[in-house]
């Protein structure tokens, strides 16, 4: 589809998710111990203020927010992935206590590993045209 003309040329590069936190303890060890996230940058307006964390691996940015104000926990994320089965194994072989993902092949034939954070935040990382 050809970019409307009345607009000029728009492009969209990426869309950054902000996921609600509650703790920052559990966000890091889900996030960066389990998952493997690195952290960017981390913000807060001064002692004893919510944090706002920005946290990336291979290409995907998420933000992580203490801030009431700035999303609703229980989001749900789809990431399209390569090497989803991959990922799998590595997630699997960690043996995290809080979360065991399957691997579903979907009748439309994308493979999909969900998992849900700390927070009731949905990650749903997807592999499109996953056919063996």
């Amino acid at each position: 589809m050809a970019d409307d003309p009345r607009q000029g040329a728009v492009r969209f590069t990426a869309a950054i998710p902000v996921l609600r936190i509650f703790s920052e303890d559990k966000a890091r060890e889900f996030y960066l111990d389990f998952l493997g996230f690195t952290v960017d940058f981390e913000h807060r307006f001064g002692d004893n203020f919510p944090l706002y964390l920005q946290v990336s691996r291979g290409g995907l940015v998420l933000n992580l927010s203490e801030h009431h104000g700035d999303a609703t926990p229980g989001a749900r994320v789809r990431i399209i992935t390569q090497g989803v089965a991959a990922l799998h194994r590595e997630l699997t072989a960690k043996n995290y206590r809080y979360a065991k993902p399957g691997l579903e092949t979907t009748p439309w034939g994308s493979r999909d590993l969900t998992v849900a954070d700390p927070f009731h935040n949905m990650l749903c990382f997807t592999e499109l045209d996953a056919r063996d």
